[in-house]
């Protein structure tokens, strides 16, 4: 097991990609805290039925006191935190629409979610990681921006955003020996969806995709895997793309 006894958040928990982290977590030997605005009592029995420890929490992420908590629960209950896994997200229910039909409301609250709560987890968990001499961040991003999307401008750009601040925490965090890399899944299979009425924009086809099949949470769990292990410590400020070939960077 790559992460036997390491303490691991993952934001987002409660379904879909982010409920895959948190099982191989701890199929991996990872003790678990599985953080999400819904509640995240599925993922909590399904990591215990692999013998697995978890810590299920609802958390806020846009709320700085709520991600705050977070790192202090973590600690109180596990002595440490070795990784986190930003992976809260809005994507699951926007519908794409042209650029002149975007509610901006909306395009907020993408932001909120995707950018500031991403930060506001990094800073959270930042104190107890130098203290203890170092950790992993992995900040889920997406492989869509490279391509771009029409209909979903605020997501798309969100995703851009991610990676900017990667390589910003990468640089200014490396001096504690805190890793900090993006990984980015290509369109996954996981139940998330987005709506597309008849006036939306048309999307990219996934036709050039070099590996013909759809991708699925699993593609994506070793690389997570790989980036919270100890076979990651000389990588930092990377973006790590899973989509087979699609979007090729």
């Amino acid at each position: 097991m790559q992460l036997k006894d390491k303490v691991v958040i993952v934001t987002g928990a409660a379904t879909h990609i982010g409920q895959a982290y948190a099982v191989r977590l701890a199929q991996e030997g990872a003790k678990v805290v599985a953080c999400d605005i819904l509640d995240c009592g599925t993922t909590a029995e399904m990591v215990m039925e692999t013998g697995g420890e978890v810590l299920p929490l609802i958390t806020d992420v846009t709320k700085e006191e709520d991600t705050i908590e977070m790192a202090r629960k973590t600690v109180e209950r596990f002595g440490r935190i070795d990784c986190i896994v930003n992976n809260a997200g809005i994507f699951d229910g926007l519908t794409a629409r042209p650029m002149m039909d975007v509610d901006m409301a909306e395009w907020d609250k993408v932001y909120e979610v995707n950018v500031k709560g991403m930060f506001l987890c990094c800073r959270a968990v930042f104190p107890y990681m130098k203290a203890q001499g170092g950790g992993k961040i992995i900040n889920v991003g997406s492989g869509i921006w490279l391509q771009g999307s029409p209909g979903i401008p605020h997501y798309v750009s969100s995703k851009a955003a991610v990676m900017g601040l990667t390589r910003t925490l990468a640089k200014e965090l490396g001096q504690f020996n805190i890793n900090v890399n993006t990984l980015a899944p290509g369109g996954t299979d996981s139940g998330a969806k987005i709506g597309r009425g008849d006036d939306a924009p048309v999307a990219p086809s996934r036709a050039g995709r070099s590996i013909p099949r759809i991708e699925t949470p699993e593609d994506l769990t070793g690389t997570m895997v790989f980036l919270a292990s100890e076979d990651s410590n000389f990588i930092t400020g990377q973006m790590i793309t899973i989509n087979g070939g699609d979007a090729l960077h």
